[in-house]
């Protein structure tokens, strides 16, 4: 799954790569490490001429329950096998796409008891294209819409087969070619079930110590760690 993830890249650099406009009030603050369940905000992109902001985990537009955060919290991630069956996310297939932009998203893997982290980052280039569904919900505290969004995962490729080898999994990371495609809805997620290949990906070994300390939003998150325990190191 994806339940971690990073995005560094300057408002003006997303700018230009996906050719949409900065709003005046974007935050520019980089985010190194961030948790899903903290439901962040994160800068998306749409259909729309202009980047959004909008917060990890989506709330459908259908829900009327007292703790938006409980559904939240299980619609992180979105299986791109079975999203046509799933009511919170069978409404949006064909219409509400988005891209979440990531510097590299960080996966754990289990090696008996322990838990090891892994930094995987693009092979090329700064940024990954990762598939999306976003809805908007009239939050009654607020009184206004607030727009979230879910990440779409698929089965794992051979080298996040090795990392995520208790669930396989691995969000849906689009080509190049296949951004504006997604975004117009011209793309059939079932065509997006396979991965890319490995080698558009590289993952490394980090730091345990950062990403379970109080404070692992921080650059040296996403620094290669030389485990002595497992010294596999870079991986691809």
């Amino acid at each position: 799954m994806c339940y971690s993830n990073s995005s560094t890249t300057a408002n003006v650099d997303l700018s230009k790569k996906y050719g949409k406009k900065i709003p005046h009030d974007m935050p520019e603050t980089p985010v190194f490490f961030a948790s899903g369940f903290s439901f962040p905000a994160w800068r998306i992109v749409t259909s729309e001429d202009t980047l959004m902001m909008m917060n990890w985990g989506l709330i459908p537009s259908w829900f009327r329950d007292s703790n938006p955060k409980e559904i939240a919290s299980i619609t992180l991630n979105a299986r791109i096998e079975t999203i046509g069956e799933k009511a919170s996310f069978r409404n949006l297939v064909h219409r509400q796409h988005c891209i979440i932009p990531s510097s590299g998203f960080f996966e754990w893997k289990s090696i008996g008891k322990d838990k090891i982290p892994y930094f995987i980052r693009p092979a090329e280039g700064p940024i990954f294209s990762m598939a999306g569904l976003y809805d908007q919900w009239n939050d009654p505290v607020i009184g206004r819409l607030k727009t979230t969004f879910t990440i779409l995962t698929c089965p794992a490729n051979s080298l996040m087969e090795e990392i995520h080898n208790s669930k396989k999994r691995m969000p849906v990371l689009l080509l190049p070619e296949q951004e504006n495609n997604w975004l117009r809805g011209s793309i059939d997620p079932h065509d997006l079930e396979n991965p890319v290949e490995s080698t558009f990906i590289r993952a490394i070994e980090i730091d345990r110590r950062i990403t379970s300390g109080k404070h692992p939003n921080c650059p040296e998150v996403q620094n290669e760690f030389k485990n002595p325990l497992y010294e596999q190191g870079s991986l691809f």
